[in-house]
């Protein structure tokens, strides 16, 4: 939430100093670079199966704040998917600690550590192939009268 806060100050910040439409416009790329440094959300890839939220959490600690970690587990299997992600509260300690630990040892394996990127939005409804009901006989829908 604090994230959110400085964003919308700086935001205002940046508009009200502007003064008029075209100057707001210039300054959305550097707006865009100040919210891509103030990232907080870091990548850990590379993980051991035997590492869990609490240990990861506890290797992030010593850089600051850390708000959660998540270590991604398969529904399936139940097992860990090899990566998770590590949230802090300011985006100081996150690039501290991302330039830190990437290729440090944990658990046993060379961990990666990077910025999180945003996810992309995926594809509503079941599956995303072939669509329809169309069964395997021919290929055309009027050949009927077999």
């Amino acid at each position: 939430m604090a994230f959110y806060n400085k964003l919308g100050g700086l935001l205002r910040q940046s508009i009200s100093t502007s003064g008029n439409a075209l100057n707001a416009q210039s300054s959305a790329p550097s707006m865009l670079n100040v919210i891509r440094c103030m990232s907080t959300k870091l990548f850990v890839g590379g993980l051991s199966y035997g590492t869990d939220d609490q240990s990861l959490k506890d290797a992030f600690t010593s850089f600051g704040d850390v708000v959660d970690a998540k270590v991604i587990i398969d529904r399936d299997s139940g097992r860990s998917k090899g990566f998770g992600f590590v949230n802090f509260t300011d985006g100081e300690s996150a690039k501290e600690a991302m330039t830190a630990m990437d290729g440090q040892d944990l658990n046993g394996r060379n961990i990666r550590v990077s910025l999180a990127q945003e996810r992309t939005p995926r594809s509503s409804g079941f599956g995303s192939g072939g669509g329809g009901y169309g069964g395997g006989y021919g290929g055309s829908r009027g050949n009927d009268a077999y």
